[in-house]
């Protein structure tokens, strides 16, 4: 019965946007008018049937066909609020076309809505056409004079959003000429300018901004930045004496607290957050960056009050905040909140995180099985998603010991999806513990050639020779590619230095481990590094080390058995 009341619910959601002529149609069977004013629609059987057609599309999923069919009823029905649901679906299917289509049949039946002549400033902005949409600009301007401002700023805002920093320049300049009074139309152009490094002639319009709207704050913000471009030593100075004299002024004290966080200054930025959910309390955004700031300094509670209050205040992403609050749980030691907040994911793109963690938290606790039959339960939307899964599950088993059991799950998995790259390493990884050095040979040759450029692949393939003290100068290779990619990567590093090990290159080896211990205290790092040590005859360098080393992790088993090899 299911679907049968799925087409009632989606016939009344039809009902709410096309009412008006159903009554009369079942009274008086008129013949359906398929060009019609808003509110008149007839709803016949095959509108009914190609609203369920584009509803349907949308909730599998298939947006090309979705927007297709919402076209074509906007086309039927003439009726501007199709149009414009015809634009938002095409625009999410990404169909350039259909976009504009619909666009031009909603502008069509609502040639003075703002909203209309907005969609299509917008799609000549994106398609790159931005003179284009000068006639739509000023007609709007015209019919609503007292929103140029607003208008102006938004359209600041749109070409400071198209990846040609030019684009619109033309467009900036034409429009604004018919407003020499009005500010926001020299802080467009002043944008437009900043954008294309023509920062002489920003500062001058910034100038002509400041008479007409003296300590205005986003002409404020707009200085700090191109200041920060041409003389930063100036930068921070005019920011703070501007803030001092202008304390509630919030886009120019986000940009100081951005600037700030850019800097690793995180004291100074958590203070200027703190000012700003002062400045706008109903802001769930400031909010949010606020408790990102306490996070990053490690003040979990903040962050966690931060986050709440976010979420009392609706914030647009619900998800996030929860699965950051199920994480500052279980960072708390707080398992059965962390447990109710990772539930609280119902959708979006932290569902799938959010009950991994939750099954990461079951089996912890003990409860394998529980584990694998949430991981098994949880509805996926894509294969991607399964995959994330499959590899949860696996680690699962690895940390409990099951090594041989999370083979199988990733085999198993890789027997439906054999190019994988995430199934495939790990997969590899485990079988080269397991001791079957030619499947984790097979499936890194699969995946490299699938990603050739996948550094962590050419890493573990080349660590593998090295561990083994096979293949040795290949490794060398492979690890040389995987340094050209991430040269700073402490893990190739320590696999270089491995290498080098092997081949009696130990000054060589030794320089690549330290530069690798430096970035990273990992106990493997400092248990190859040790070794090297030794075998060069420094003792009391290498006792040092792994003094310090055994004090961090000492249940390290590859750290435990250096130690006692070379006592």
């Amino acid at each position: 019965m299911r679907g049968a009341m799925f087409e009632c619910f989606v016939a009344v959601g039809m009902l709410g946007m096309l009412s008006g002529a159903w009554a009369s149609d079942v009274v008086t069977s008129q013949k359906p008018q398929l060009v019609a004013e808003p509110g008149t629609v007839t709803l016949t059987p095959q509108i009914i049937y190609e609203y369920l057609v584009a509803e349907v599309a949308i909730q599998r999923g298939v947006w090309p066909i979705a927007s297709e069919a919402y076209l074509k009823l906007a086309k039927d029905t003439a009726d501007p609020r199709i149009a414009r649901r015809a634009l938002e679906v095409a625009l999410r299917a990404r169909q350039g076309g259909d976009a504009r289509q619909a666009a031009g049949l909603w502008l069509a039946k609502e040639p003075k809505s703002v909203n209309a002549l907005h969609a299509e400033v917008d799609l000549l902005i994106g398609s790159k056409q931005p003179m284009a949409a000068l006639p739509y600009l000023r007609q709007m301007l015209s019919s609503h004079p007292d929103m140029a401002g607003e208008e102006f700023l938004e359209l600041g805002n749109l070409l400071g959003e198209v990846p040609d920093k030019s684009a619109g320049d033309e467009l900036i300049r034409t429009l604004a000429a018919d407003y020499p009074h009005l500010p926001e139309a020299h802080l467009a152009l002043a944008q437009v300018d900043a954008r294309n490094a023509r920062f002489d002639l920003a500062m001058k319009e910034l100038d002509v901004v400041d008479t007409l709207k003296p300590g205005w704050d986003l002409s404020a913000k707009l200085h700090f930045e191109v200041l920060l471009k041409t003389v930063p030593d100036a930068a921070e100075p005019f920011i703070r004496s501007y803030l001092k004299q202008h304390a509630d002024a919030p886009e120019a004290r986000l940009a100081y607290a951005r600037f700030l966080l850019k800097q690793n200054r995180l004291v100074e930025a958590h203070d200027q957050f703190a000012l700003l959910v002062q400045t706008l309390p109903g802001n769930a955004v400031m909010q949010v960056a606020s408790g990102m700031v306490s996070l990053q300094m490690n003040d979990l509670p903040a962050a966690k009050e931060a986050f709440i209050h976010a979420l009392q205040l609706n914030y647009d992403n619900p998800g996030l905040l929860e699965l950051y609050l199920g994480q500052i749980a279980e960072a708390l030691k707080q398992d059965d909140e962390a447990a109710d907040w990772y539930l609280a994911v119902k959708s979006g793109e932290q569902f799938i995180p959010a009950q991994i963690r939750y099954a990461d938290l079951l089996a912890r606790q003990g409860k394998i099985d529980e584990a694998r039959a949430r991981l098994h339960a949880v509805a996926t939307e894509s294969d991607h998603e399964r995959v994330q899964l499959i590899r949860a599950e696996a680690e699962i088993l690895h940390n409990v010991g099951q090594v041989g059991t999370a083979y199988k799950v990733l085999g198993d998995g890789l027997a439906t999806r054999p190019d994988s790259v995430g199934l495939l390493y790990d997969h590899a990884m485990l079988a080269e513990t397991l001791g079957h050095l030619d499947v984790a040979e097979r499936d890194l040759r699969h995946l490299l050639v699938l990603q050739p450029n996948y550094a962590q692949a050419l890493n573990a393939l080349g660590y593998i020779y090295a561990d083994h003290n096979i293949h040795l100068n290949e490794a060398v290779g492979l690890l040389r590619q995987a340094l050209i990619l991430s040269p700073n990567d402490a893990f190739i590093l320590d696999s270089m230095g491995w290498a080098q090990y092997r081949l009696g290159n130990l000054p060589e080896a030794e320089t690549y481990l330290n530069r690798a211990y430096s970035t990273s205290q990992d106990p493997e790092i400092a248990a190859h590094l040790g070794e090297v040590l030794w075998r060069q005859g420094k003792f009391e360098a290498t006792k040092r080390l792994w003094k310090a080393a055994l004090i961090a992790s000492p249940d390290n088993a590859v750290l435990q058995a250096a130690a006692e090899k070379f006592k």
